[in-house]
């Protein structure tokens, strides 16, 4: 073990260099502009995996889409096979005037590394790449490592379940390890074990047929943006409970010794406020701010548009208003019996003066690690070996949609281990990451793959 540490200290800088050289890439999958950007990251990605050893790495292109890249590294059939998942695509870069750096110019300020993806997820992945280098120059690889960096995780991977599906047998592993998830802090490790799904819809309200003179037609016809404001704002009640019929039907209540268990993550109520600037924190009535964000479904407003919004002014009545909408889910909550659910409950809460349309942009369902699995034991034991304390578990807010998918495809367990933190501004202005989490991730991850090849 002690030829691992040697080796990360010594390349060090360089494993540092060439990150930032992949964060320089705008490898936006949202917008058709950045197409060559993706394949460009790709082909980065394929490159930094031969360096690091993999023997065999391929682009999969994907039709309307953008590139898989699959590599291996199979040292002995009979040892297990850990699949490690990430992706290369980040979110949009705007609003780019609140950034105080250029966010694909990656630039260092007191530690951490400021850019689009640093942590959400091209620096997370990375470390697996250079736990790979590490222990293949240190001639100290336990397991077989394959990897699957997808470019359209951002876009809520619509082309992987083909993927997987057709690729089984390339695929075929013990299990998914993946980084793109986070953990209390360096001082109070933990592991994600269990990450939300998601419903993500799109909302149009249409008045009248077009654009009106407020003066002349206000209050006379309907303001689509006031009748979206209403229709949004009857979707909680006074206890910020949602109000949609059906909406908790099968939401798999967490049980007292769950909720007991996650009590034991260290929370700083006024250091989580300090940090976003807000006096009161705001969630469902009844459960602590880590079960509104862990064991909790939700509904947020994710962008809300409509009528004129350029400088000065322009006295309008709009023919339309739109809104995005995002439903978080918890276990036992399907992805499209959710939507259903959403899109009927907001057409029929449509007042007669406006009407409606919405569609689904992606979804993806809620999964649940098992902490009895062996790749989970093996997670707990090379954090605790690195860090010193064993890992808290802890249930993520976030969505990885291809979770369910790999274990319904390929029979394998999930284990996360994130080293990103949850105030890292993942698809916020001022993204970051670390640089003693993303050493701390290359310095963990060869110990799990010690302890799961001891384990299997």
């Amino acid at each position: 073990m002690d030829a691992w540490k040697e080796y990360q200290l010594k390349n060090k800088d360089r494993f540092l260099d060439e990150l930032l050289e992949l964060l320089r890439i705008p490898s936006v999958s949202a917008k058709s502009e950045h197409k060559n950007d993706m394949i460009r990251c790709a082909e980065a990605v394929k490159q930094r995996l031969l360096e690091a050893g993999a023997d065999k790495v391929e682009i999969y292109p994907v039709e309307g889409g953008h590139p898989i890249v699959y590599g291996e590294k199979i040292t002995d059939p009979a040892k297990p096979t850990v699949l490690v998942y990430g992706h290369y695509d980040v979110q949009p870069a705007e609003p780019l005037e609140l950034w105080k750096s250029a966010p694909f110019d990656p630039t260092i300020i007191d530690g951490k590394i400021f850019a689009r993806g640093s942590c959400d997820d091209k620096g997370q992945f990375y470390m697996h790449v250079k736990a790979l280098e590490t222990m293949v120059k240190t001639n100290s690889l336990y397991t077989n490592i394959k990897f699957c960096i997808e470019g359209e995780e951002e876009v809520g991977s619509p082309n992987l379940a083909k993927f997987v599906s057709s690729h089984k047998e390339l695929l075929k592993a013990d299990c998914v390890l993946i980084s793109d998830s986070a953990m209390i802090s360096l001082e109070n490790p933990s592991i994600d074990i269990g990450v939300r799904g998601l419903s993500y819809i799109e909302i149009e309200v249409t008045g009248p047929n077009r654009d009106l003179h407020s003066g002349v037609y206000g209050g006379a016809v309907a303001n689509p943006i006031t009748i979206l404001a209403k229709m949004i704002a009857s979707l909680h009640d006074e206890n910020n409970h949602i109000t949609i019929p059906g909406f908790y039907d099968d939401v798999l209540e967490s049980t007292p010794a769950e909720r007991a268990l996650m009590a034991k993550a260290p929370f700083d109520e006024k250091e989580f406020k300090d940090d976003l600037t807000v006096k009161e924190l705001w969630g469902e009535k009844g459960y602590s701010t880590n079960e509104r964000t862990g064991i909790r479904p939700t509904i947020e407003l994710n962008g809300i548009w409509g009528g004129y919004t350029g400088e000065g002014a322009k006295t309008v009545l709009p023919s339309k208003a739109h809104a995005k909408i995002s439903a978080r889910l918890v276990p036992n909550q399907q992805s499209d019996k959710m939507t259903k659910i959403l899109i009927d409950h907001l057409l029929k809460i449509a007042p007669p003066y406006v009407t409606v349309k919405a569609e689904l942009h992606h979804g993806g369902e809620p999964y649940i690690t098992p902490i009895d699995s062996e790749a989970y034991k093996a997670a707990e034991k090379a954090m605790e070996t690195t860090f010193g304390k064993k890992p808290i578990p802890v249930r993520g807010g976030g969505s990885i949609p291809i979770c369910a998918l790999f274990e319904k495809e390929l029979g394998i367990k999930i284990v996360f281990m994130g080293f990103g933190l949850d105030s890292d501004n993942l698809h916020s202005p001022n993204e970051k990451f670390n640089l003693d989490n993303f050493y701390k991730g290359i310095e963990t991850i060869p110990y799990f793959h010690k302890f799961f090849a001891e384990k299997k």
